[in-house]
């Protein structure tokens, strides 16, 4: 396929002055939802389990944290995922052609101007919340910009480019944010990571890393054709979806069996709700065509909401324990 047939935009850059609504819905697009659903999801998860492990009650003083590392971590979201499409333009029209910078809806010097503005606001209100908060924002920055921006550009190499992802979404946002919160419900006294905690983190490092392996096997086209080495490529469609749903089935199978042993958490909750998801994931996962590209993109979206769901199961786990 010849790459030239991609580069014609189907819309001109929106201006926000005149068409502020239009502009809005591109930046939505541009801030890829997925995303902002789940940072979202996992700072209040954070936030609902540091309550519950420091015994603290919600205060006026610990929303005003919680709102603000939210809006310091959104942030944070638009500006990682802002770069890649900003590097990755090309490809885009071809496995994404809807995305704002590759469709035309936004000019490249915008997408600058929004990056720039988002990078660096996420790193001034992380500064003022705490240092914890400040490290963790800048340490996610730090690899987002490896990820994309050459001449690193880690996400050429499939190792590299999933670890990026699944040690961002897993271990520093979660670790980072439980240290954050309990230093800020503690008047800034740090407190170590529970077994709760720990094992949260473990779930979403490993289930990142399915996010990680299968985000790719609906762009095997684009990937290809400008040598973006992925497992998909390497492996092939069949096997990157089968060992996806084996680390996800790894992951519920290791909730239900630490449910058993931890003291913080209601037991039943977690060994009910992760037996129902593994059932639901095999379910959905059988009716998928790896010939249907709109097909497998449901299905990724679907493992995204099985994400989202476990920032709400965990911490009511934990509340109700």
């Amino acid at each position: 396929m010849n790459p030239i047939s991609h580069q014609t935009s189907t819309h001109s850059p929106i201006s926000p002055f005149e068409h502020p609504t239009e502009w809005l819905y591109a930046f939505w697009k541009f801030s890829r939802p997925h995303t902002i659903i789940g940072t979202s999801l996992s700072v209040l998860a954070l936030y609902l389990i540091s309550l519950a492990t420091t015994d603290s009650s919600i205060t006026l003083q610990s929303l005003e944290q919680f709102l603000g590392t939210w809006i310091s971590c959104l942030f944070g979201n638009v500006y990682i995922v802002g770069l890649n499409q900003l590097e990755d333009v090309e490809i885009d029209k071809i496995n994404k052609p809807h995305l704002p910078i590759a469709a035309g809806e936004f000019s490249q010097r915008q997408a600058q101007v929004i990056i720039a503005i988002t990078g660096i606001l996420a790193l001034l209100l992380a500064g003022l919340l705490g240092g914890w908060l400040l490290l963790m924002v800048s340490i996610s920055l730090a690899i987002g910009t490896a990820y994309s921006l050459p001449p690193i550009r880690l996400k050429r190499f499939p190792f590299w480019a999933a670890l990026c992802i699944f040690s961002v979404r897993g271990a520093i946002v979660n670790l980072g944010l439980f240290l954050h919160f309990t230093w800020a419900l503690q008047g800034g006294i740090t407190m170590i990571p529970t077994p709760t905690v720990w094992v949260l983190t473990l779930f979403i490092l490993v289930f990142s890393v399915a996010i990680a392996i299968f985000k790719d096997v609906p762009d095997m086209e684009g990937d290809k054709q400008y040598n973006i080495t992925t497992f998909t490529i390497q492996l092939g469609q069949q096997t990157v979806f089968n060992i996806a749903r084996w680390i996800i089935t790894a992951c519920y199978l290791g909730i239900i069996l630490s449910a058993i042993l931890l003291p913080a958490v209601n037991s039943i909750v977690l060994v009910v709700t992760h037996l129902i998801a593994i059932v639901l994931m095999w379910w959905r996962s059988q009716r998928v065509d790896l010939q249907d590209k709109g097909a497998i993109a449901s299905f990724y979206q679907f493992i995204w909401k099985l994400f989202f769901l476990e920032y709400l199961i965990f911490p009511a786990a934990c509340l109700l324990a």
